[in-house]
């Protein structure tokens, strides 16, 4: 990966965007998108857009949501001590005993979650190890409901404050991989697109959508006005290499053994054909995975959008999803812009993609 798109990466990995407020990271992806894009633009829920080949046919969507998730301000006791929500799947079994952020109007606030001394602990307060969410509190250093008050207020976001490392070769950690490498990968897309030599006929809109983990929002509404002919998304994806994961029942996905594409319900079997074709040619290995019902992707809000736009799901495998440790593969995540790109490249002027009957 070039110094350029890591520093791009570690940039949008580290800029907090929890879901429902994430402005400072799309304010990271248009700075760097704008070089690459014919226009872009943004919508009034913040999802954003960027246009390369503008005029060009068929419309190609390519989508990453651009949120994290996280917590929320819900309570303030008298002693000053907070209380959360969560925002989309954040586990409080893990965020016990770790740093945060508040953000607020006046600029950012640190605070820990309490975590009771395990000496402390006795009868039925072991139960506590395993908290539900109105069981956290976070010390922000003040004594009183007052003084808290007067630097934060109910609704403001939180997010840990865990950084990107590099773990050991191309293996990396950071706390919001989900999904920041989706909207790495369309922002990648399009600077290899622009780059390229190759003859572009379709009109690509690379998409930084917003609030995706509370419920697929902005992929409905930016997926309606776009109105695309065609749809890939770029996620994460549960890797099941660790100890403890049944792959009977999740299947077999390994960091560093590529991307994956997945089969059934909203991935269009002609979209996918296609992403495998474009993969085989570019020598890119690619794993497999079953859906049976939903995704939990965007792909599910996008595919059926008016009449139903084709759509196709390539995911990141991920290690210790929705933790602030998650573990991918950067010579996996470089391979998705790539296939990206080919399929763009391999589109016909006014190709549809329709199920064969």
């Amino acid at each position: 990966m070039n110094k350029d798109s890591l520093q791009f990466l570690e940039t949008l990995v580290n800029t907090p965007s929890p879901s429902g407020h994430e402005s400072r990271g799309l304010r990271v992806w248009l700075d760097y998108v704008d070089q690459f894009a014919d226009e872009t633009y943004s919508d009034s829920y913040g999802n954003c857009v960027a246009v390369l080949n503008k005029g060009g046919g068929p419309r190609l969507m390519l989508a990453g949501h651009a949120d994290e998730i996280g917590m929320t301000v819900n309570y303030i006791d008298d002693k000053g001590y907070v209380y959360v929500r969560k925002l989309g799947g954040t586990n409080p079994a893990i965020t016990k005993a770790q740093r945060l952020t508040i953000h607020t109007r006046k600029g950012p606030v640190k605070g820990v979650v309490g975590s009771v001394a395990p000496h402390l602990m006795k009868g039925d307060s072991s139960a506590k190890a395993s908290p539900q969410m109105q069981d956290l509190f976070v010390d922000i250093g003040v004594s009183s409901r007052k003084a808290a008050e007067k630097v934060i207020r109910v609704g403001d976001p939180i997010t840990l404050n865990d950084k990107f490392e590099i773990l050991r070769d191309d293996l990396v950690i950071a706390r919001a991989f989900d999904n920041r490498v989706g909207t790495w990968a369309v922002a990648e897309t399009l600077r290899l697109l622009k780059n390229s030599k190759t003859k572009l006929n379709v009109e690509v809109c690379a998409v930084a959508n917003t609030m995706e983990e509370v419920g697929l929002f902005g992929a409905r509404q930016i997926a309606y006005s776009l109105h695309p002919e065609v749809a890939l998304v770029m996620d994460v994806t549960h890797a099941t290499d660790y100890p403890t994961v049944d792959k009977r029942q999740h299947g077999d996905i390994k960091v560093s053994h590529g991307p994956t594409v997945t089969h059934g319900n909203c991935n269009h079997p002609e979209v996918i054909k296609r992403i495998e074709q474009v993969a085989k040619k570019l020598k890119i290995n690619l794993q497999h995975e079953a859906i049976s019902g939903t995704s939990g992707t965007d792909t599910d809000a996008i595919f059926w959008t008016r009449g139903g736009i084709p759509s196709g799901l390539i995911s990141l495998p991920n290690r210790y999803m929705h933790s602030p440790v998650e573990v991918v593969s950067l010579k996996d995540l470089e391979q998705i812009p790539q296939i990206m790109a080919g399929f763009a490249e391999s589109i016909k002027k006014g190709e549809k993609f329709k199920v064969k009957i």
